[in-house]
Formats: C-alpha cells, sequence, structure tokens
C-alpha cells in the first residue's frame, strides 16, 4: 500500500476514536446526504437537517431520496438561499411540520412568496443563540463568506425570478452532551474563523473542500491548521457538479502535520459519534 494511504486510513481511525470520547459516550448520529446535506439525531431523539438538498441531489443514493421515508423532523436549518442548499426544504416542512430556521431576511423572502408559512418560520441572525429544539440544544448562526440569493418560480404564472436570500451564514450547533459541531456552509476563507475557533472549540467542522464557489482543500486546510483547529473535521460540498473539483485526499495533503483528524464519509453514510 502507498504510504500515503496509511497516513490516510490512520487518521480515519483516530478522529473515530477521538469523536467517541468527546461525546462522553453518548450516541448521537450524522448522516451525509452529499453536498452540504445533513441529518443529525441527538442523543434525544430530536432530527436536525442542514441543508436538504435531497431528492435533486446527484450523490444522494436513490433509497434516500424518496422523502417520504425521511421520517421525524423537528428542524431544518438553511445556511443560504442557492438551490443546492434550500433543495427539498418546502416540501419536508410540509410533510413533517418541522420549522426552518434561516437568516431573518432570507426568512420574509420565503414568508411573502409563501415558500414556507411565517409561523413555521425561526428568523434569527448572527451571534444571538437560540434553543428552538427546547434546553439542550443551542444554535448560533455565524458568518460565512458567500453570496446568496434565492431563485424562485411562481407556481401560477409559471415565471422565474430571483430575490434577496439575505446574508449566507454558518452554523454551531452544541448538542445535549456538550459535543459542538460546526457546519461552516458555503464558504472561504475568513479571519473571524479565528474567532469561530478559539470562542466555540468545535469538536467537529464541516467544511467544504470543492473550491470555485467555496473553499478549495489548500484552502480549506489553512482554515482548518491556522484557524479554527477543530479536534475533526468532515468534508463536504465536493464532487458534486463539475466544477468542484477538490478531493478528501487533496485536503488531507495540505493538511501535512496538522493535529486535525479527517473523517471522510460516502453520501449516504450515518456515523455514531
Amino acid at each position: 500500500m502507498h504510504p500515503g494511504k496509511f497516513r490516510f486510513f490512520g487518521k480515519l481511525a483516530v478522529a473515530m476514536t477521538l469523536v467517541a470520547l468527546a461525546s462522553g459516550g453518548q450516541a448521537w448520529e450524522l448522516q451525509w446526504y452529499g453536498q452540504a446535506a445533513f441529518r443529525i439525531t441527538t442523543d434525544s431523539g430530536k432530527v436536525i437537517l442542514i441543508d436538504p438538498f435531497i431528492s435533486g441531489n446527484p450523490k444522494t443514493p436513490e433509497a434516500l431520496k424518496d422523502l417520504g421515508k425521511l421520517g421525524r423532523v423537528d428542524l431544518i436549518l438553511l445556511t443560504h438561499g442557492h438551490g443546492d442548499h434550500v433543495g427539498d426544504t418546502a416540501k419536508i416542512a410540509e410533510m413533517t411540520g418541522a420549522k426552518v430556521a434561516l437568516n431573518a431576511d432570507f426568512g420574509h423572502t420565503f414568508g411573502t412568496l409563501g415558500v414556507v408559512p411565517y409561523q413555521q418560520l425561526i428568523r434569527f441572525n448572527k451571534s444571538g443563540p437560540i434553543e428552538p429544539l427546547g434546553p439542550g440544544i443551542s444554535i448560533t448562526m455565524v458568518r460565512a463568506e458567500h453570496s446568496s440569493e434565492y431563485v424562485h418560480t411562481d407556481a401560477r404564472s409559471g415565471k422565474k425570478g430571483v430575490y434577496p436570500g439575505g446574508e449566507p451564514a454558518g452554523y454551531i450547533i452544541r448538542l445535549e452532551n456538550g459535543f459542538t459541531l460546526y457546519h461552516a456552509g458555503d464558504t472561504g476563507v475568513f479571519g473571524d474563523m479565528k474567532f469561530i475557533g478559539e470562542y466555540y472549540r468545535p469538536d467537529l467542522a464541516l467544511l467544504p473542500i470543492g473550491g470555485h464557489f467555496t473553499m478549495d482543500p489548500a484552502h480549506a486546510a489553512y482554515a482548518v491548521r491556522e484557524l479554527l483547529k477543530p479536534k475533526s473535521v468532515i468534508p463536504m460540498h465536493y464532487g458534486t457538479f463539475p466544477p468542484l473539483k477538490g478531493t478528501p485526499e487533496q485536503f488531507i495533503g495540505a493538511l501535512g502535520e496538522a493535529p486535525a483528524q479527517v473523517i471522510v464519509m460516502a453520501p449516504g453514510e450515518s456515523r455514531k459519534f
């Protein structure tokens, strides 16, 4: 086996051990659908979807594209207005009654267009932690360096329009057992990642590595090594469409000897932490 592969699998094994230790033995589950879409099932059974681009996602396994099989969903978090992140939000919210939490201005766009009823929206903004699922799980919106617009087709006229998507965001999610994860959304590197690392101290970071629209592997590695310094990291937002050329192998290579451990997931895969 090539020496680089030994290092890759070694990091993977150590990462799983570290994350298990950080969680204090209480299991919660993370499932990746591809792109930036994740499902979190907390140890108390609460279900959070992030950027649920599922039915139209070319990387999501066919068996998972039937939204009728999603089951319980308590909360949907949206990082910004682009279609590969908004995805199936409206349909899932209608089917499950889940609340949709998002940037306050983007929430007005959703509400006025009738995409999601206002009573299901949680409009909030950066730095003010919320507990939409009750005490024990806190969610904090943080900055992302990206763009945000929402393309909507009117059901009656068939006309397509472009509407404000508010400001792009990432999320800090602190679970019941204290485990803290950072979903960066779509972003480039920005200096305040140092604040995110120092203040929130994420156990796990979910970071885009595809390039073109977001960080590429080298930029993501710099963010991990110099700014965020999480214990573990899962690369996302790569390989879904042709411009997203970055790979986990390039990311691992760019990390060098950084202590952060890399967990590479396959679309559809679930991991218990």
